[in-house]
């Protein structure tokens, strides 16, 4: 095996026809100048005859790779002249060769007509042995000899373009088979990064922005009103170690590549989000019943809704009212929020819509968000039984 992958090898190099060919004329010359013909039945023709044929015939064989079927038909001429003076071994020996490398290295077209024209000569060559011999024992031998001799090598080298054909149409598919993997590694790290940005847009948008609101709320009632100040801090700190416990958790993940040491925020959490919301200068009405035992992916998705609603409320319908109503209807989850507008809008990215519209998507649901009830209204509706 080691020495048949050693040929393999060397074959493939540029100058492995050139050194065929000169082998094969040394031999030929060798042969040649011991043995002559084959036929002794034939006429006596000059050696250097011969040697002409075979030089011109080795000529060929340097092509026999890069022009094959020029190279065939080169022979193919020589081997007929040769044959016309009287068969040298050589030559007929060198002709072979350019058969089989014709049959294995041509279009696949000429190979077709190559075997046709093959099978072709040797039932021609069979046929015209019965009709002059009338001997069927010689017309065997002779259909034999001519078998062994051209069909074999073509034979040979037709299977050995089919094996090729399929390597390559497996090395093909194993080509587009890992495109299809690096597309969905691809993918899944574009999957993985947007998952991570909506993460940290829920964080930072919800917690910060809150943090921020309620700052400011602080700062210009910091001497009329002592009580509510100190409401609106404890919210702004409650905020501020949610926000960091969160962050911490996610910045594990990515560092290790673990799970999150701290439960995903639910809605049985949802009164943490209405006081913040309230602390900011938001009045909320909450409603909400038979949220129990939801999926975590579902409730998950309900509670960062929610929250990107809120906030939003806080930001742009700043000492505004809004409402916020949970409830399951059959197999669905429908989360509603709706605040009013209490003046032009202060403008946005739009990356907390993209968020929410993402959440929703991810278990299943839908949501649209626009002005409706007088106001503005998120509506999200997620099933319950998680993504179909």
């Amino acid at each position: 095996m080691l020495f048949g992958q050693s040929i393999s090898r060397l074959s493939e190099r540029p100058w492995w026809d050139r050194w065929i060919a000169v082998s094969s004329l040394l031999l030929g010359l060798l042969y040649l100048t011991d043995l002559g013909s084959v036929s002794p039945g034939f006429p006596p023709s000059p050696l250097w005859l011969h040697w002409v044929f075979l030089f011109v015939i080795c000529v060929a064989q340097t092509f026999r790779r890069t022009r094959p079927l020029a190279a065939l038909v080169a022979g193919l001429v020589v081997f007929a002249a040769d044959n016309a003076t009287g068969p040298s071994t050589p030559v007929m020996i060198v002709f072979l060769d350019l058969l089989f490398c014709g049959t294995l290295h041509s279009s696949p077209r000429a190979a077709r007509w190559i075997v046709r024209a093959v099978v072709g000569f040797v039932f021609a060559v069979v046929v015209v042995a019965a009709v002059v011999l009338h001997n069927l024992r010689a017309t065997v031998g002779i259909g034999l000899g001519v078998f062994s001799l051209v069909i074999v090598p073509v034979w040979w080298a037709f299977n050995i373009r089919q094996h090729k054909e399929i390597a390559e149409r497996e090395r093909a598919s194993a080509r587009q088979l890992a495109r299809i993997n690096e597309l969905d590694r691809q993918a899944a790290v574009t999957a993985e990064r947007a998952r991570m940005a909506r993460d940290l847009h829920d964080v930072v948008a919800g917690h910060l922005s809150a943090i921020a609101i309620q700052s400011e709320a602080v700062l210009s009632i910091m001497d009329s009103k002592p009580e509510l100040v100190r409401s609106v801090l404890k919210s702004v700190r409650a905020n501020s170690v949610q926000s960091l416990t969160e962050m911490r958790a996610m910045i594990e993940v990515l560092r290790d590549g673990e799970d999150a040491r701290t439960a995903p925020a639910r809605l049985a959490d949802l009164d943490r989000l209405v006081s913040s919301a309230r602390a900011g200068g938001l009045t909320v009405d909450v409603e909400w019943s038979g949220v129990d035992g939801l999926p975590v992916a579902v409730d998950l998705a309900a509670y960062r809704i929610i929250q990107e609603a809120l906030t939003n409320a806080m930001k742009h319908a700043a000492g505004g009212s809004a409402r916020v109503c949970v409830a399951v209807a059959g197999a669905e989850l429908v989360v509603e929020v709706t605040n009013s507008l209490t003046g032009p809008s202060t403008g946005g990215t739009g990356t907390g819509l993209v968020s929410m519209r993402e959440r929703a998507h991810a278990v299943g649901g839908s949501l649209i968000a626009g002005p409706g009830s007088g106001g503005w209204q998120v509506r999200a509706v997620l099933p319950t039984g998680g993504l179909t």
